[in-house]
Formats: C-alpha cells, structure tokens, sequence
C-alpha cells in the first residue's frame, strides 16, 4: 500500500493532472501524467470504472495491485509527478504478477517519470 503522502486527497486533487496532464495509453491500463512543482514527491491514484467489471471485488484487486506495483516503483520515482491510473481491462485482476509489474514499469518509463534501465542516468540496483 503507498504511504498516505503519496496519495491524492480531497475532491478537486485530480483535475490538475486531468487538465495538464499528457498520456500514455496501452491497451489495458493508462497514465494520465504532469509534472506538479508545488509538491515535494510524487502522488498516484488507480481509477478503475465500473465498465471494467461490475463486481466491485474485482475492481478493488485491479486497483490493490497497481498500487502495489507503483509501491515497488517507488524509489525510481524521483520528480513530483502526478500519477492516474486508469484500467481497461478485468484481465489485470489475474495477470501474472511480473507481467502487471513490467505493464506499470513500462508505462511509467514512457512517461518520463522512471528511467529505463539502458538509460545513462539510471539508477541500476545490484542485484541480491
């Protein structure tokens, strides 16, 4: 679960990034992205519709589990960016694990928001 300081707050705290934000599409999940100055890290959100599934169990997994994949990504998250995840298919709700994590990896790396391993200013972790 992200810390509540990464987590957006109040009833108008998306229209920034709607409004002036840029996106990433793919086919089953979105990034709606800015770069938000005024904050000192970054903040996400999932927004999962009830088009995707009308059980909210599944829509409450979709959502638990790209929340944890941004938890994961955390650390390579460096700017003040604002984050909305939009999902368009149930299928996230079983995908594999690794597939989920590299489908938000990806997306992020396209946004801008983490650099892509073969980057020259990336962050590479030993591996353990």
């Amino acid at each position: 679960m992200l810390d509540r300081a990464h987590r957006f707050h109040g009833l108008n705290s998306l229209s920034y990034a709607y409004r002036r934000g840029q996106t990433v599409r793919g086919a089953q999940l979105s990034l709606k992205y800015a770069l938000n100055h005024r904050r000192g890290s970054y903040r996400a959100a999932v927004v999962v519709s009830k088009k995707v599934d009308k059980s909210a169990v599944v829509r409450n997994r979709i959502r638990r589990r790209i929340y944890e994949a941004i938890r994961l990504q955390q650390t390579k998250i460096t700017e003040p960016y604002d984050l909305i995840f939009s999902a368009y298919s149930a299928q996230l709700a079983d995908m594999d694990t690794g597939a989920l994590h590299k489908l938000v990896r990806t997306q992020l790396q396209k946004a801008g928001a983490v650099k892509a391993p073969g980057h020259p200013h990336a962050i590479v972790k030993p591996e353990e």
